[in-house]
């Protein structure tokens, strides 16, 4: 789990660099160096952090539950915003399409995360379980 974690954290740092710099021309930006494009590179290096922690197997568990919550914050932050926004986006008529297209990824990708941090959940409590009973 924290090899996962340090994997979408290094995938959402390289997302908002890219949002920011605009290297490889994925979200096609105009507003170059707008600092609201690092959000997703802050919730990656959280993601990351939590990971590195994770290696301890003593906080493992805790740190874990903190990078699950932070993927939630980042779903709901990233879907929220650019969920609002999607109808102008589909439509041609958003203001910054750019940005849109920034919060919907980073939202899908912390979805994907926290999924994966709730089915690793379910398994601990599982084999927990089986070895205590």
């Amino acid at each position: 789990m924290a090899l996962l974690s340090i994997t979408y954290g290094v995938v959402l740092i390289l997302l908002g660099l890219e949002g920011y710099t605009n290297t490889i021309g994925l979200f096609n930006v105009t507003d170059l160096h707008s600092p609201t494009a690092l959000i997703p590179a802050g919730f990656g290096v959280a993601l990351l952090l939590c990971g590195l922690f994770a290696v301890k197997a003593s906080i493992r568990m805790h740190v874990m539950h903190a990078a699950a919550l932070i993927g939630l914050l980042g779903t709901i932050g990233g879907l929220g915003m650019g969920g609002r926004q999607f109808s102008a986006l589909w439509n041609g008529t958003a203001e910054r399409p750019a940005a849109v297209k920034l919060q919907l990824t980073m939202g899908v990708i912390c979805l994907a995360f926290l999924v994966m941090c709730v089915k690793s959940f379910i398994n601990a409590r599982r084999r927990r379980k089986l070895a205590g009973g």
